[in-house]
C-alpha cells in the first residue's frame, strides 16, 4: 500500500466509526426532547467534550497553529481569551442555566429559555432568536462543508465537491438520525481524537530534535519574538498593541452567547455536576490549545533548521509535521482529527438548527404534533438546513463565506448579555431583551463591515456593551412586576445554592 493508500484507511476507519455512533444514537432517540436535548441526561465528562470539540473546528489545529508559526506568541492571546471565558461561561453560566431552564416550563432551546424565562409578551423575542440562529448557522454549516472540500481536494487530490459531498453525508447521516445524542457522542470521539493528536505531534517532534532547550535555542534564533507574548508593545505603539491585545482576548466573551455551546449545559444530568464538567473542559483546552502552540514553534525550528523541508502554507504546519513524524496509517488519524473539527462544529449546529425551526417556530404558531411527528419533522429540518448549506457551499469562492467571520461575534454580541441578563438580573423584560438583541446583531454586522472599525477592534465587544446597556435601560423603562418571574427566579437561586 501507498502512503495515500494508508491515509486514506485512516480516514474511512474514522467515518465509519462516526456512522455507528450515530446509529446507536438512532436506537435511543424515541421522542423531541430526546432528538433535542438527549433529556437532560449528558453525563458531565460527555457534555464538556462535547462543548469542546463543537466549539473549535478547524482553528485549533490549522488557524491557531498557522497564526503563531507566522507571528509567534503574541498570536496565542485568541486562545487565552477562549480559555478565560469558557471557565467564565462554565462557573456562571452552566449551572444557572441548567436549573433555570428547567424550571422555566422545561425549555429546551435557547429561544425557548428566553420566552419561557420572561414570560409576558417574548413571541417576537423568540422568533428573533429563532431566526438569528437559523441565519448564522446555516451560512455557518455551509463554511464547514467548503472546508471539507478543500480538505479532501488538498489531502487526497480529490474533486472539491466528492470531499464535500462525502463529508455532507456522513454528517448529515448521524446527527439526521442521531440527532443531540448522535452529535454529543461523535463530538467526544472527536475531541479525545483531537486531543490525542494534539499531544502526539509536539511530543514526537520535541524528542527527535533533541529536547526542549534545543527547540527553543533554534526557534528564537529564526524568530527572536517567538516566545514573546507582548512582542506588538513597542515604546512607539504601547496604547495600540494593548488595544489589540484586548480586541483578540475578547474573542472568550463569544462564549455566553454561542446556543451549540450553552446549550450542553442545559443537557447535564444535574445542576451539581457542571463543576465536573468544568474541570474536564478546562482540562482538554488547556492540553489542546498548549499542543497546538507548541506545534507551531516547533515548526519555527524544525523547518528552519533543514531548508529541504519548506512550508508553503503557515497553516499546514501541523498537518505537515504529522506527515513526517509518523507512519502513514497514524498520519492519517492525524488527517482525521483535521476531518473530526470540522465534522463536530457542523453537526451541533445542524441540531440547533432544527431545534429552531421545529421548536421555536414551528411549535411556537400553534402547530403541536404528536411525539412521533415532531422526531420526524426534526430530522426533516436537518435534512432541510443540510441540503440548503450544501448549496451555498458549491461555489467554494461564494462571498456568503465572508459572513461567517461575523458568526462568532454574532451570537456574543446578539445572545451573551441576554444569556447573562436571564440568569443574574430578575428585571430584564421581553422588550428590553429583544431591544438589546438587535442591538448587538446590528453593531456588529455595521462595525465589521467598516475596515476602520474593525481593524481596531473586534467588533464583538462594542456590540456586547451595547447590548448589554440597551437592554439594561429598556427593561427598567419597561419593567412591572410579575410573581411567576420572580417565583421561577428565586426557585433556580434556590437550586443552585442547594448544589
Amino acid at each position: 500500500m501507498s502512503d495515500r493508500d494508508y491515509q486514506l484507511a485512516a480516514i474511512v476507519l474514522y467515518l465509519l466509526v462516526m456512522l455507528g455512533i450515530g446509529y446507536y444514537a438512532y436506537r435511543r432517540t424515541q421522542n423531541l426532547d430526546g432528538y433535542m436535548l438527549a433529556n437532560r441526561g449528558l453525563r458531565p465528562s460527555v457534555a464538556a467534550l462535547s462543548a469542546n470539540a463543537s466549539d473549535m473546528s478547524g482553528w485549533l489545529l490549522l488557524g491557531l497553529p498557522g497564526a503563531i508559526y507566522a507571528a509567534g506568541l503574541v498570536e496565542a492571546w485568541i486562545a487565552i481569551g477562549l480559555i478565560i471565558g469558557a471557565w467564565l461561561n462554565w462557573r456562571f453560566v452552566a449551572p444557572r442555566l441548567r436549573a433555570y431552564s428547567e424550571i422555566s416550563d422545561n425549555a429546551i432551546t435557547i429561544p425557548s429559555f428566553f420566552s419561557k424565562r420572561l414570560k409576558g409578551d417574548s413571541r417576537p423575542l423568540r422568533i428573533a432568536a429563532a431566526l438569528v440562529i437559523l441565519v448564522f448557522f446555516t451560512f455557518y454549516v455551509s463554511s464547514g462543508m467548503v472546508a471539507a472540500g478543500k480538505f479532501f481536494e488538498s489531502s487526497f487530490g480529490w474533486p472539491y465537491l466528492t470531499g464535500l459531498v462525502v463529508v455532507a453525508v456522513v454528517t448529515l447521516g448521524y446527527t439526521l438520525f442521531g440527532g443531540f445524542l448522535g452529535a454529543t457522542l461523535t463530538d467526544v470521539a472527536q475531541g479525545l481524537l483531537m486531543l490525542a493528536a494534539l499531544i502526539a505531534v509536539p511530543v514526537v517532534a520535541v524528542t527527535q530534535m533533541g529536547g526542549i532547550t534545543a527547540v527553543v535555542d533554534e526557534a528564537r534564533a529564526v524568530n527572536p519574538d517567538a516566545f514573546n507574548l507582548f512582542s506588538g508593545l513597542s515604546n512607539e505603539g504601547a496604547f495600540l498593541g494593548i488595544v489589540a491585545i484586548v480586541s483578540t482576548a475578547a474573542w472568550g466573551l463569544g462564549y455566553f452567547g454561542q446556543p451549540h455551546i450553552i446549550v450542553r449545559f442545559m443537557a447535564l444530568r444535574s445542576v451539581k455536576e457542571a463543576t465536573v464538567a468544568r474541570r474536564v473542559s478546562l482540562t482538554w483546552m488547556l492540553l489542546t490549545t498548549g499542543g497546538a502552540v507548541a506545534t507551531a514553534l516547533i515548526g519555527i525550528a524544525y523547518f528552519a533548521d533543514d531548508p529541504a523541508l519548506p512550508l508553503d502554507d503557515p497553516e499546514t504546519v501541523f498537518l505537515v509535521l504529522s506527515q513526517i513524524l509518523f507512519h502513514p496509517f497514524v498520519a492519517g488519524l492525524v488527517l482525521a482529527a483535521v476531518l473530526a473539527a470540522i465534522m463536530s462544529t457542523m453537526s451541533s449546529q445542524l441540531v440547533v438548527c432544527s431545534s429552531a425551526l421545529v421548536e421555536d417556530l414551528y411549535n411556537l404558531a400553534g402547530r403541536r404534533s404528536s411525539e412521533k411527528t415532531e422526531l420526524l419533522l426534526g430530522r426533516g429540518a436537518v435534512l432541510a438546513v443540510a441540503v440548503v448549506a450544501a448549496v451555498l457551499a458549491l461555489d467554494d469562492d461564494s462571498a456568503i463565506l465572508d459572513l461567517v467571520a461575523f458568526a462568532w461575534a454574532g451570537f456574543g454580541a446578539a445572545f451573551g448579555p441576554i444569556v447573562l441578563l436571564s440568569l443574574y438580573w430578575r428585571k430584564l423584560t421581553p422588550a428590553g431583551a429583544l431591544a438589546g438583541l438587535v442591538t448587538g446583531a446590528v453593531v456588529v454586522l455595521v462595525w465589521g463591515n467598516v475596515d476602520a472599525l474593525s481593524d481596531t477592534m473586534y467588533e464583538i465587544v462594542p456590540g456586547f456593551l451595547l447590548n448589554l446597556l440597551v437592554a439594561v435601560l429598556v427593561s427598567r423603562a419597561t419593567a412591572r412586576p410579575d410573581a411567576a418571574v420572580d417565583a421561577e427566579f428565586d426557585a433556580m437561586e434556590a437550586e443552585v445554592a442547594r448544589s
